[in-house]
């Protein structure tokens, strides 16, 4: 609590900054497409489709209406987990009982995303509590993961990433308590919201409901006097809790998706034939062509298209549909943070010396909790890969987002563990410690402010008004 209260001005700040830079973007990005800028978000005007049939109807879509298939594509986005766009769409509902105003309803939809975002902000640093006892250290992290220029802008429009985002901190928020003070109602309760909010929300991060699952599962082996035991009466007593409350909160969706989908509960199945049906042969899965389909090799693949470069930049920033991007600076500067950060990991792992008895060794728990973060990690990257190689090519960074938090966690900790390197007798001296902080600080915020403002807001003020007209 102490902690919390002299954190006070910095987290104002750091909240009401966020906010702020969020808010700005989803007042001025068009919603459709404005060539040749393209300041719009990517696929956007297709997502809103659903909270707009939300707001007229009153009742969720199956995905097999006329009104939400997305053009030229013929499949839906309704066919996928929707509840953030449940919450914008009754929202509007709302709101359209006081105004009609057609930008006033997108404006509450993306508000619902910056809201989203801002209680991401606030878990995130929860979570720099748990892990950081360095105030200093604590605030790099937090500032690390929410002013990541791209993590901003997937809180700024229409989507279900922004929900999903803040999904995984709930996770990692109560798995981190969870394995520190046990699995207590709070800590349980914290991880059944994360879970379904995950679980209605987005595919690409269903690797933290399956780490929640491992990591609480193995947390009731016990060591006695070298023996192992397992706590089977406490694990099934918290483990009935928490699946109870969580089927509660999702059964409800897939059993309407497998209702109203003939059995399809995931929606892949309708979605492919909706495809096959309506898309044009450009993306029709029966005539496109895909790299797996051309007999690449997924090595072939990256090489060709320059997908790390390119995943890696629009992991970083790059706004609009993929068409705006910031300084060459920006990258490099990322790219030396990041490199610096792995290396102080390996530093930290070497420093350890885990196999010598010179130092305390990472217990058995410990090991498989940071190689669940590294899952987390890989998982989103592996699918991008996936999805690029045997469906459609897009090589966009933003799916690999939901891996924010745990890299940023081992970065920002292998730069604590480079600040307190030995010479001899000598550590590096404060002062300059503090300056490359204070530099770190400049490229994570001085980079977005410039990614938000001075890059993004212009463009999109001359690419023309909000809404287009029909």
């Amino acid at each position: 609590m102490n902690k919390v209260k002299k954190d006070i001005p910095i987290l104002s700040v750091y909240l009401l900054g966020f906010t702020i830079l969020a808010m700005a973007l989803a007042l001025f990005q068009p919603l459709a497409d404005t060539p040749p800028l393209y300041a719009n978000p990517p696929d956007e005007y297709a997502r809103y489709l659903i909270p707009q049939y939300i707001c007229k109807h009153g009742t969720l879509p199956t995905g097999l209406e006329t009104e939400v298939r997305i053009p030229g594509y013929g499949t839906s986005y309704a066919l996928y987990n929707i509840f953030p766009y449940i919450v914008q769409g009754y929202l509007m509902r709302f709101v359209n009982l006081f105004t009609d105003s057609e930008i006033m309803l997108l404006y509450t939809a993306r508000t619902v995303n910056v809201c989203f975002g801002t209680f991401m902000a606030v878990m995130v640093y929860l979570i720099s509590l748990e892990l950081f006892s360095d105030r200093r250290f604590r605030w790099l992290f937090c500032f690390a993961v929410m002013y990541l220029p791209e993590n901003i802008f997937i809180h700024s429009y229409v989507n279900t990433d922004s929900c999903c985002l803040l999904a995984t901190a709930m996770m990692i928020y109560a798995l981190i308590r969870g394995y520190r003070e046990g699995f207590k109602t709070f800590n349980c309760l914290w991880m059944c919201a994360g879970i379904i909010l995950c679980a209605l929300s987005y595919y690409n991060a269903y690797g933290y409901i399956l780490s929640c699952i491992m990591l609480f599962v193995t947390y009731y082996i016990k060591s006695d006097k070298g023996h192992l035991q397992y706590d089977w009466r406490q694990m099934l007593k918290k483990g009935i809790f928490i699946s109870v409350i969580v089927l509660l909160g999702i059964s409800w969706w897939f059993v309407h998706k497998y209702i109203v989908l003939d059995g399809d509960f995931l929606g892949f199945a309708t979605n492919n034939k909706l495809a096959e049906l309506y898309a044009i042969d450009k993306v029709n899965p029966l005539t496109s062509q895909t790299y797996q389909k051309m007999g690449y090799t997924v090595w072939q693949m990256i090489r060709e298209r320059n997908t790390c470069e390119m995943a890696f930049r629009s992991f970083i920033a790059a706004y609009g549909s993929m068409a705006i991007y910031s300084s060459d600076w920006l990258y490099f500067a990322y790219k030396v943070l990041l490199i610096t950060g792995i290396a102080g990991v390996f530093y930290w792992l070497l420093n350890r010396k885990f196999f010598t008895k010179t130092r305390r060794q990472l217990s058995g728990k410990e090991m498989f909790f940071h190689l669940n973060m590294l899952f987390c990690i890989f998982m989103p990257i592996i699918l991008m890969i996936y999805y690029a190689y045997a469906m459609d090519y897009q090589n966009q960074g933003r799916y690999v987002l939901p891996s924010l938090i745990p890299l940023m966690y081992y970065i920002v900790k292998g730069l604590e563990k480079l600040s307190s390197i030995r010479f001899g007798k000598y550590t590096l001296p404060r002062p300059l410690i503090n300056v490359c902080l204070a530099l770190c600080f400049l490229l994570i915020i001085g980079g977005t402010i410039e990614m938000v403002i001075f890059r993004t807001i212009p463009i999109c003020m001359r690419a023309g008004m909000v809404l287009l007209p029909e």
